[in-house]
């Protein structure tokens, strides 16, 4: 694992922690690529059931290093060209989304610009109530990437994303909490740990399932219809009817005991 992206294992929990402090986390290329690789890696890998992202020195991620980036970049490289780098980057943001595990966000200091879109994209965020979090782009004469306009009109919709996104204000982890936008607000420093006790009954739940209602529910939250939804319950309830899992899950309950799950 590069040393820009520190990785470690805690029970069935991954914890991913950007590892840029002198620069608040803000990303690099070689970031992102390490990001998507160990997303890809933790996503097929049955000893995960969670996925916890975090960031060193007490900051979340700043957003993009604009001058790191900017010094890789070829000054002649077409718009097209680009375009396409960007969005190719952007896909860490799809990953967290999509892969069938839950993403959480810890949420120390700045969470900034993409830095803040990367912590939407995570299922749940658990921030320090003193947490900077800031869209950040209107005020550096941008318009905003890495899936942040989509994830918070999702979280909070259109009328309070676009207060948030034109306006640009800082608000604190408790804030964050108020709104909407963050799941807990806790003390400062203790976001990582308690992060990691959030994902501890995600992580022992039953994970075909747990992938399952997941992907339900992002198809309702992006604008799937009923008919949409309910079909794809209707394959996932069934699949999941006839796993070993909750056949083990009904044996449990019959024994008055704690189900032990397996994913399979």
């Amino acid at each position: 694992m590069s040393e820009v992206l520190l990785s470690e294992r805690r029970g069935a929990v991954q914890i991913l922690t950007m590892n840029r402090p002198e620069r608040k986390n803000a990303f690099t290329r070689p970031m992102l690529y390490a990001l998507e690789e160990a997303l890809e890696k933790a996503a097929a890998d049955p000893e995960v059931r969670a996925v916890v992202l975090t960031g060193a020195g007490g900051a979340f991620c700043a957003g993009g290093d604009v001058k790191a980036m900017s010094e890789g970049q070829d000054p002649d490289m077409s718009f097209y060209a680009k375009r396409k780098g960007l969005r190719d980057r952007m896909e860490v943001s799809r990953m967290l989304h999509e892969m069938p595990k839950p993403t959480i966000a810890a949420i120390e200091g700045a969470a900034a610009g993409a830095g803040l879109s990367l912590a939407m994209a995570c299922d749940f965020r658990i921030a320090s109530d003193t947490a900077k979090i800031t869209t950040a782009f209107a005020k550096v004469g941008l318009s905003g990437d890495f899936g942040g306009t989509y994830f918070i009109t999702q979280i909070l919709g259109t009328a309070k994303a676009k207060e948030l996104y034109l306006l640009s204000p800082i608000i604190s982890g408790k804030e964050a909490e108020r709104i909407g936008l963050a799941n807990r607000a806790v003390d400062e420093g203790t976001a990582l740990e308690a992060a990691l006790e959030f994902a501890a009954p995600l992580a022992s739940g039953a994970p075909l399932a747990i992938g399952r209602m997941k992907g339900n529910l992002n198809l309702a939250a992006g604008g799937g219809s009923l008919v949409e939804v309910m079909d794809l319950e209707a394959d996932n309830h069934t699949n999941s009817s006839e796993t070993a899992d909750h056949k083990e899950a009904a044996a449990a309950f019959v024994e008055k005991r704690q189900p032990v799950f397996k994913g399979a």
